[in-house]
């Protein structure tokens, strides 16, 4: 399993995986996220029907810190939630250090993040948050079409997809996870990627969102959410997304590697 440390850190607590930080926790204030690509994952799932404050069924694949458990739970309180994450030594720390609220309905299970999501049930959540690595890179079977089609099937017919892809500038490796996303779920109305803007440009490597749905995605209203956020940002649709993206090949069981290694720490910006 990964090495962690929970430190203190810019009103909050900070989670470092493998020497990166991976997820921040303010324990007075839930719906503080210092994480640029957090607040992209909280603008997606506040769309998400139905609207909030109505709970939402969400299955998590890795949960570290269950910074976007809390998040949900605040936003949307009484949400079930499912939260896949194998280390237990890890959800021990975070329990014991940085207590989940009150009245909550997350349940961790420890288990590994693709053998987790197979076993439940169809059309049993609103939302499925990929956000999992294993020294400090995505793994494979959590990005070929095989995985996206069991995503596929777990979700309700309105429901979302929101995962954390990060990738270098060029997006080779994005352009694959992409292409095995769409092939899930369909057209290119069904997608949307968020990230920062220097992300979007290509200038530096970075997080990006990849949101998908069986049913076309209200790109205004992702938009208007992620504009709500202090980040310099951007949606991408449609045939720009297309164009970015159109030398992909999904990704299978047979072919998957884990994503790009992140840079030195300096290079992921934390408020």
């Amino acid at each position: 399993m990964s090495r962690f440390e929970i430190v203190p850190h810019a009103g909050g607590y900070l989670l470092e995986m493998d020497g990166l930080p991976q997820s921040h926790v303010d324990l007075e204030d839930p719906r503080h996220l210092a994480m640029e690509y957090m607040a992209h994952l909280a603008a997606v799932l506040r769309g998400v029907n139905p609207p909030a404050p109505a709970p939402l069924r969400v299955t998590h694949v890795g949960g570290a810190a269950m910074t976007m458990p809390r998040w949900v739970q605040d936003v949307r309180p009484g949400s079930p939630q499912i939260v896949l994450e194998p280390d237990e030594a890890l959800t021990t720390a975070v329990r014991e250090q940085l207590p989940l609220p009150r009245g909550h309905r997350i349940r961790v299970r420890p288990q590994l993040g693709r053998p987790g999501l197979e076993a439940l049930k169809d059309a049993s959540a609103h939302a499925v948050v990929v956000d999992a690595f294993d020294e400090g890179r995505v793994p494979a079977d959590l990005q070929t079409v095989e995985f996206f089609g069991h995503v596929a099937r777990v979700l309700r017919p309105d429901g979302v997809l929101v995962m954390n892809s990060p990738d270098e500038p060029g997006w080779r490796h994005l352009a694959d996870v992409v292409a095995g996303v769409r092939g899930a779920f369909g057209p290119d109305g069904s997608l949307a990627l968020v990230a920062m803007r220097d992300v979007i440009k290509g200038r530096r490597y970075g997080n990006v969102v990849v949101v998908a749905s069986h049913r076309p995605l209200d790109v205004d209203e992702i938009t208007r959410q992620v504009g709500r956020w202090p980040f310099p940002s951007g949606v991408l649709a449609g045939a720009e997304l297309a164009r970015r993206t159109a030398a992909g090949r999904a990704l299978t069981d047979g072919t998957a590697r884990p994503s790009p290694a992140a840079p030195a720490p300096g290079a992921w910006r934390v408020r």
